[in-house]
């Protein structure tokens, strides 16, 4: 993770400390929230705050007509959660909304401890979660792209420091702070330009990796999902892959694709990616934008819910929002109400999509799920008949792992094949035979 050594810039990721400080979570309830309320919300930043590594030390909850523009709870309510962090002996106070730079400023001169947002929040577990390369890079930006405007928070000590001009401050207070605050703006900028070109090369090279797959064109389902509703366990259950599966938000962030085959014989890519939350960070959105891609570019999505969270609605309304974000809005899904052995009988949802109800934990389901996989992928496959070359034994292979082979038959060297496959393979297959003539 990305420090400059000896200087304040190196506190802005010391969000949460590995010796698992005490943390106090505030939430105001503005009487208008659409969808997720402030209490469940709260709950949410709870474990995010454990997910984290923090502790929880107390709770405090706020109702308001609109949000104090100095220290967002107002200064009652901030002697309050002061003075339950001294008692608790808490060093972290956790906002579940955002705060701007000069909010945060102030309540920590009232607090007297550490104040980051949910945001901030958020992209501590990236950073902590994050292991590939293209991950470190993409959480780094964000968190960069973060703490641009919010770099002053990082000088307490130019609190001091008064401008120059007329009426300004006296002699040796003008200039050197402003100086040294400039000279890390300049130094965040630039790193942020080296990363940006450095994570262009990486998603260049995933790019040519994506172009290569489409050359055996098997087609792409993604998985998404609210994060921990159990993609990752699905993920391992459909294909064995392994990827990491822990009862916690953001589990794993790093994009995992394997090869999976269905029961009519069709291979497809299943892609698992990282979970959306509620209020996700925009500025994650657009450093992660090459890993979604994965899913924009998908023939089919699968939306995995916990059918057993009484969210489920809220979460998948959230979960509709950002794929019409990232432009996947429109791309066919299939609903998976997944741990549905905990959910209330009738849990699956009424709606455009189809919904298969399954326990990834369990293996329960699973077939009827390929089964509307297969259904949906079958319509692009088609029968074709063609003659080429019988030294050509890998179009062959690619016929058999991408559909059915109905008939083969081999004379002078050349193969007749009679094969139902996917409409892309159809392509490559009949531009083969046409160049053999």
């Amino acid at each position: 993770m990305f420090c400059y050594r000896g200087s304040h810039l190196a506190k802005s990721y010391d969000v949460v400390h590995e010796n698992h400080e005490s943390a106090v979570l505030v939430g105001i309830e503005l009487g208008t929230d659409a969808g997720i309320g402030s209490e469940e919300s709260l709950e949410e930043l709870k474990a995010l705050t454990e997910s984290a590594g923090a502790e929880v030390a107390g709770v405090v909850r706020q109702r308001l007509k609109a949000p104090d523009p100095r220290t967002f709870i107002g200064k009652g309510k901030a002697g309050e959660v002061r003075e339950l962090a001294q008692s608790k002996g808490a060093s972290l106070a956790i906002f579940d909304d955002a705060l701007s730079p000069a909010q945060a400023r102030n309540l920590e001169n009232e607090l007297k401890i550490r104040v980051i947002d949910r945001s901030q929040l958020i992209l501590d577990i990236f950073a902590q979660r994050a292991h590939t390369l293209e991950g470190k890079l993409q959480v780094e930006i964000a968190q960069l792209s973060y703490l641009q405007p919010r770099l002053t928070r990082q000088w307490s000590h130019l609190s001091r420091v008064r401008g120059g001009g007329a009426g300004g401050g006296g002699v040796g207070t003008r200039g050197p702070g402003e100086t040294q605050l400039e000279v890390d703006r300049r130094r965040l900028r630039e790193r942020l330009t080296r990363l940006k070109a450095r994570l262009g090369q990486v998603e260049r090279t995933r790019t040519i990796q994506r172009q290569r797959r489409l050359e055996v064109p098997f087609p792409t389902v993604a998985l998404v999902g609210y994060t921990n509703s159990g993609k990752s366990t699905l993920m391992n259950a459909l294909t064995e892959a392994g990827v990491e599966v822990a009862n916690r938000p953001f589990s794993t962030l790093d994009p995992t694709i394997r090869r999976l085959k269905l029961p009519g014989g069709m291979n497809v890519m299943l892609v698992d990616t990282v979970g959306f939350i509620h209020r996700l960070p925009h500025m994650l959105i657009d450093a992660f934008k090459a890993t979604l891609e994965e899913v924009r570019t998908a023939t089919l999505l699968l939306h995995v819910v916990d059918a057993s969270s009484p969210l489920k609605s809220e979460r998948m309304t959230i979960v509709d929002e950002v794929l019409t974000e990232i432009g996947a809005g429109a791309a066919p899904r299939v609903i998976v109400m997944n741990k549905a052995d905990l959910a209330e009988p009738g849990a699956n949802r009424n709606g455009t999509h189809d919904a298969v109800s399954i326990s990834a934990l369990k293996g329960k389901g699973l077939g009827d799920l390929l089964d509307a996989i297969e259904r949906h992928l079958g319509g692009s496959r088609e029968e074709v008949s063609v003659t080429f070359p019988a030294k050509r034994g890998d179009l062959v292979a690619m016929a058999r792992r991408d559909g059915e082979v109905l008939s083969e038959e081999y004379r002078d060297g050349l193969v007749s094949m009679r094969a139902r496959v996917s409409a892309p393979v159809a392509g490559r297959l009949r531009k083969a035979a046409d160049a053999a003539v």
